[in-house]
């Protein structure tokens, strides 16, 4: 079975940072993409940043020179960085494993989420 499991989450104030880490866990070969995506109450959820297997990185138009997406292959393990935090970015964060070849075939697969909250 693969797993996918953030950390990092938590409280934050205006203005300051929090860095999420995912770690997929399982038989797994390769991994495409991995990405992160929030929900807020009442929202549908939203793709924050994504990243290729080559290092190719595409970021929402809210999170641009703010947060910053990163990927270790050998561990796969995605980070998100957020800097300049706003009341806004409060949200659960999700996790996402584009085609993840590994003993039980090609999937993709969510981490369960992680909850940010960002007030004074």
């Amino acid at each position: 079975q693969v797993q996918l499991v953030e950390s990092g989450g938590g409280l934050a104030q205006p203005g300051g940072s929090l860095r999420l880490s995912c770690a997929a866990s399982g038989n797994i070969f390769s991994i495409s993409a991995m990405g992160w995506y929030r929900q807020a109450p009442g929202r549908q959820r939203e793709l924050v940043a994504a990243v290729t297997g080559g290092g190719r990185t595409d970021y929402a138009d809210s999170v641009k020179g703010r947060f910053t997406i990163s990927r270790d292959n050998a561990k796969n393990t995605v980070y998100l960085q957020m800097n300049s935090l706003k009341p806004e970015d409060t949200a659960v964060y999700y996790c996402k494993a584009d085609r993840v070849r590994s003993g039980f075939g090609v999937m993709d697969y969510w981490g369960k989420g992680t909850l940010v909250t960002v007030s004074s």
